[in-house]
């Protein structure tokens, strides 16, 4: 569109240092709009280092030619700002996000209206910076993020441990990332400075989370669950079926009192704009027009829009490497979606159904634990380009599998289903995980979305008690949010296992576990159920409204045709399973530099012994300039055995070839029940 970017000539200003209460300054890069002004600022606030974001690009500088100032400021203690950093969300860089807010609107060029953006890390900080009322914090657009950092974040989910994204993505990557030098140019006779305090003074942030292996209150400053009504600003708020931060939103939605939107597409933690799945959306314009109307006071129809926007999914034969999803987009004005009701279906075994059981004896149906149960699950949040789930009858095969009869018509629902399961197992530790698939009539099981509870966390994510073997324990396990039209024909099936490698940590002891169903232990399903829209015929229905302009169709990932990113391996001779995942990307900094991350994964879990399971990780991050070559050189090794996680990590720093800094960090974690 020939009027897709605004009619102001954009000017790039760099490393602009703010003053933070305590005399650290935080690093931030403008696209201004040209003009007098005053303009208002929006700004992406994260530890992803500005300095390596190409200027005159991506949503800040297309905010600019729109006469608004897009931003990109630095944490504490990364990138080009000073300071420390060894952990995330920390309070401290929360209460930074407060102070450079309060600045940035006394500012000469400011109208005194701040806005916050961002995916995943700057998504978490807008709504955790919005918590603490910064005064001139007018409206946030978080996108793929979430409200709990304990429950639904990339270290533990229901009460267990995540496997392969920290040590083989984020959290070892971070190592490398804190590490790497800020610019010269930029940063002038306080490079130098900079980069040392850096080197000396960071940390690993996984020495920590591996520190807090239950709920408490290391975890609730960086969460606003229960503190919604904190957030005065107005919240435009974006997430995806497929990404690992899709719970969120909808809770926002359902308690929130300030001003609100909820946009929730097909997509993974790639975002809108990217088809893994599509259909892709450029969120650009909706959230330019979004900070029109709330930085500026423009009445462009920002609150006209449904309140609630979601993707309804349809069944699609489940590849990893999908770029479409079937459905139609719904409207609604609010969450619950009005006319909502809990259908709940009864587990006999084998059988899921509408049938209230009868006053008849408890039976029960036993499984033997399996630590590798979930290969077909996909990647959590999609730790590559692709990560979705395959054909779940690989992990079906053993698990319990409850299954209703074809449907008469389709059934669509809204929200988080969640399982109560009557189970106990022969360990004193067990993972439950619940699995809900729509079956084609050809019998190809594609996942729907999936449950997790470490039964040990049955009362409490604080306080966790270990299992009786032998005792009954009714179970609550709550499944992400979805929405999805089961179409007439398929069947549901709800399975329950206890593993979901590689995206769990497998819990250490070999069990065998027993779930029990009827009148006295009645284990069920209860769905989300939503009026059913029609189309014509047996077609789905059309889109109830427009969303956004796509944008140009996303380029896939390509690796070395000898190198696969993504393998799931069987050792036969040792029965194991491992995965391996190997990434490369490369960022061109302009004609002078060329910056490329290399990530390396293997995990392996045994299926004879449980509590045998490792990981390593490695990423290299390699700069290319004019100047000289810098390696910057992680490796994360994690392993456990029956009471204990064993970490260690090796950081090494070159110059041109030549040892800068080397650090080493080795830790061993008792097991918290998990």
């Amino acid at each position: 569109m020939t009027d897709y970017y605004g009619p102001h000539k954009v000017r790039f200003v760099k490393n602009v240092l703010i003053p933070m209460r305590d005399g650290v300054r935080l690093a931030m890069d403008m696209h201004m709009p040209e003009g007098d002004g005053p303009y208002p600022l929006v700004f992406v606030y994260q530890p992803y280092r500005k300095d390596d974001q190409t200027p005159f690009t991506g949503p800040m500088h297309y905010f600019a030619t729109h006469g608004i100032i897009g931003a990109f400021i630095d944490c504490r203690g990364s990138g080009a700002s000073e300071g420390m950093n060894d952990d995330e969300y920390r309070p401290i860089e929360l209460q930074d996000g407060y102070d450079a807010i309060e600045w940035i609107a006394a500012q000469p060029w400011s109208n005194g209206k701040v806005g916050m953006m961002g995916v995943s890390y700057s998504g978490f900080t807008c709504v955790q910076v919005a918590a603490l009322q910064p005064p001139h914090l007018a409206a946030i657009v978080p996108i793929m993020f979430t409200d709990d950092r304990y429950t639904d974040d990339c270290h533990y989910r229901g009460g267990a441990m995540r496997c392969y994204y920290d040590i083989g993505a984020y959290g070892a990557s971070m190592i490398g990332m804190n590490s790497m030098p800020p610019y010269p140019e930029y940063s002038g006779a306080d490079w130098a400075r900079l980069w040392e305090q850096h080197l000396a003074d960071n940390a690993p942030y996984i020495l920590t989370w591996l520190a807090n292996q239950t709920d408490g209150p290391y975890w609730r400053p960086g969460s606003v669950r229960g503190r919604y009504g904190d957030i005065k600003a107005a919240a435009l708020m974006i997430g995806g079926w497929r990404d690992g931060y899709c719970n969120a939103p909808l809770r926002f939605s359902a308690n929130m009192s300030a001003p609100n939107r909820v946009v929730l597409g097909p997509w993974n933690h790639s975002g809108p704009r990217t088809e893994t799945p599509g259909p892709a959306a450029d969120h650009w314009p909706e959230a330019l027009r979004w900070f029109r109307h709330w930085l500026m006071g423009e009445a462009n129809g920002a609150m006209d829009g449904p309140k609630v926007a979601v993707y309804v999914q349809a069944y699609d034969e489940p590849r990893p490497m999908r770029t479409a999803t079937s459905g139609y987009w719904r409207a609604e004005p609010s969450f619950p979606v009005p006319g909502a009701r809990t259908k709940t279906l009864w587990l006999s075994p084998g059988v899921l159904s509408e049938d209230v059981p009868a006053k008849a004896a408890t039976r029960f149906e036993e499984y033997r634990y399996r630590p590798t149960v979930g290969i077909a699950g996909g990647l959590w949040s999609a730790g590559v380009p692709y990560g979705l789930p395959t054909d779940q009858r690989a992990d079906e095969a053993y698990s319990l599998t409850y299954t209703t009869a074809p449907l008469s018509q389709p059934l669509e629902i809204i929200g988080m289903p969640r399982a109560v399961i009557h189970a106990d197992s022969t360990a004193p530790v067990m993972a439950f995980v619940a699995r809900l698939c729509d079956v084609a009539p050809d019998g190809t099981s594609a996942l729907v979305t999936i449950g997790v509870l470490n039964g040990t966390r049955r009362t409490s994510l604080e306080r966790p008690e270990a299992m009786t073997p032998g005792e009954v324990y009714e179970l609550f396990v709550d499944l992400d949010a979805t929405a999805w039209r089961f179409d007439k024909g398929h069947r549901l099936r709800l399975s329950i296992s206890s593993a979901d490698f590689p995206n769990l940590w497998p819990t250490p002891y070999d069990g065998i576990n027993r779930l029990y169903m009827g009148a006295l232990r009645p284990s069920r399903l209860d769905l989300p159920a939503v009026p059913l829209r029609n189309g014509a015929g047996d077609a789905l229905p059309g889109n109830e409204f427009d969303l956004f302009v796509p944008p140009t169709a996303n380029t896939w990932y390509q690796g070395e045709p000898d190198n696969p990113p993504w393998q799931i391996v069987h050792d036969l001779l040792n029965d194991r399973t491992g995965l391996k995942l190997d990434f490369v990307s490369t960022y061109r900094g302009g004609k002078s530099m060329v910056a490329t991350r290399t990530s390396k994964l293997t995990v392996w879990a045994s299926n004879r012994d449980p509590s045998d399971v490792s990981a390593v990780g490695q990423h290299l991050r390699t700069i290319k300039r004019l100047d000289g070559v810098m390696n910057i050189d992680t490796s994360a090794n994690l392993t456990s055995t029956v009471d204990s996680f064993h970490l260690s990590i090796q950081l090494n720093v070159k110059v041109n070839g030549m040892l800068h800094h080397q650090a080493r960090w080795a830790r061993s974690y008792p097991r918290a029940l998990l």
